[in-house]
């Protein structure tokens, strides 16, 4: 296979990559609300089993500086960030207009904190495209971003800002050409709509489709305009199994590598794809979820992993830190090291749960069907596209505050040892502890969501082509 667009040289699949990773601990203090089903909280879960595991040794750990204002409107419409920054359960009674024009209030419930949520896991994910940018990692991982669903002026399944949006607005000022692939159970819909009618970004998205949140994600959605045929849907049904999945994800994405040739991928690694997920229906093992970014990991492109959905938060932190050690070439022991969760992983304390006996409802017939239209449409793209800089835009500033756990809200936890964990296990001479400013390109293209109607399409993608001429991008 052809991968000469790479900017990472070729390597045989086990050597080390240079990971970097983000984390504030903060982000696990965030309450969606009593009964909700995303809990913030899977994230602490997972340091925690990263630090125990000593694999924070082996990467460069970073917090990530907030994404501010002007770096969510790069994407996000104005009036909806100013709504995300100011509104507050104690008001929120007063804006029921607000509330409803922008989809808040039931999936995605106003909670103390939200907009600085909002903007640790943007930043996180805007911090880890700057650092491939830069050259300074490989692999960049932030287990707290990959919110796929949100629009650009409406919050949607549980997401608010469209980390992934922005991380890869950021990766194309350095990059001709990025790729996004979903392995969520739900459609990577928000990231979908907004390069509709690009060229410069292919999705990919295996998804659960029928009767199922959010309703996109059909085999016949393609893309439009400059953009046809750069949008690729898997639709899958209920109870595919690991072998069933990778008959689809690697011929289909080792085809996507050959012809689209990327020069960075973002991997969003939902973990409601996983067997047993609360809100899921998929019956992938961990390892078979872990086999998407090993094979990812092997075209030795810069590669940014982010999470997303899932719900049984004790298999989540398990899957995420497995993909972890994946990510820098170290296979954990499934025998799990006590901890301060411990308690949740019982009876059996261990890394690796067993796919259950559900029916997989997709047969060979199907996958095949399903995988011969999808290589068909890959065929009409004849050859990469070409993206010419006249003037590429600037860099984004790194910060290189040290990290600082005596600045932490009071809701940290005080009997809580994971900062002393962490301290402990990192190497000094390994681990950098900074932080890492975004400033996303004041030309971004302002991709807008998917219109509604053909006329629309037409206007949205002359406003992006005009846009891609004001950047000397043809």
């Amino acid at each position: 296979m052809d991968v000469s667009g790479n900017s990472l040289p070729s390597a045989p699949d086990g050597v080390k990559r240079r990971v970097c990773y983000f984390y504030d601990p903060e982000v696990g203090n965030y309450y969606y609300g009593q009964g909700h089903p995303m809990k913030p909280h899977r994230m602490r879960m997972t340091h925690a089993l990263l630090a125990h595991y000593g694999l924070l040794q082996h990467m460069q750990v970073h917090k990530p500086f907030p994404a501010r204002d002007r770096d969510l409107c790069r994407f996000h419409a104005d009036d909806y960030v100013s709504f995300l920054r100011s509104i507050t359960p104690e008001t929120q009674q007063d804006h029921m207009r607000q509330l409803k024009r922008f989809n808040v209030g039931e999936d995605c419930p106003v909670f103390d904190g939200l907009y600085s949520f909002c903007q640790t896991y943007a930043g996180g994910s805007v911090g880890g495209a700057v650092k491939l940018n830069h050259g300074q990692c490989d692999i960049a991982v932030n287990w707290a971003g990959g919110l796929h669903h949100a629009k650009k002026c409406e919050a949607s399944g549980f997401c608010y800002v469209n980390d992934i949006v922005l991380a890869i607005l950021e990766l194309l000022k350095m990059h001709e050409r990025v790729l996004y692939v979903d392995i969520d159970i739900h459609h990577g819909d928000g990231v979908e709509e907004a390069f509709y009618t690009t060229d410069r970004v292919m999705t990919v998205s295996f998804h659960k489709f029928g009767d199922y949140f959010p309703g996109t994600g059909d085999l016949r959605d393609i893309g439009y305009g400059k953009g046809k045929y750069y949008s690729l849907n898997v639709p899958l049904d209920d109870g595919i199994d690991d072998e069933s999945y990778h008959v689809l994800f690697k011929p289909l994405i080792g085809k996507v590598m050959e012809v689209f040739r990327p020069g960075a991928v973002v991997l969003q690694c939902g973990a409601d794809s996983l067997s047993g997920d609360r809100l899921g229906c998929f019956n992938l093992s961990i390892k078979g979820h872990a086999e998407c970014v090993k094979y990812m990991r092997s075209f030795n492109v810069p590669l940014l992993l982010l999470g997303g959905g899932g719900y049984t938060i004790r298999n989540v932190a398990r899957c995420w830190c497995y993909e972890t050690g994946v990510a820098l070439g170290i296979e954990v022991d499934d025998k799990m090291p006590e901890h301060e969760y411990y308690e949740y992983f019982g009876p059996d304390y261990t890394l690796h749960v067993a796919p259950s006996n559900m029916e997989n409802k997709n047969t060979r017939l199907l996958l095949d069907s399903i995988r011969s239209k999808l290589l068909e449409n890959l065929s009409k793209l004849q050859h990469a596209p070409s993206v010419k800089f006249q003037e590429r835009p600037p860099d984004s500033d790194l910060g290189e505050e040290v990290e600082d756990h005596d600045d932490r809200d009071e809701r940290w936890d005080p009997d809580s040892d994971m900062d002393i964990d962490v301290e402990r296990h990192i190497l000094p001479s390994k681990v950098k502890r900074e932080i890492v400013e975004p400033q996303l390109n004041d030309m971004a293209l302002d991709i807008c969501s998917q219109p509604t109607d053909e006329d629309s399409v037409k206007d949205e993608e002359k406003t992006v082509n005009d846009l891609a001429r004001e950047m000397d991008l043809k």
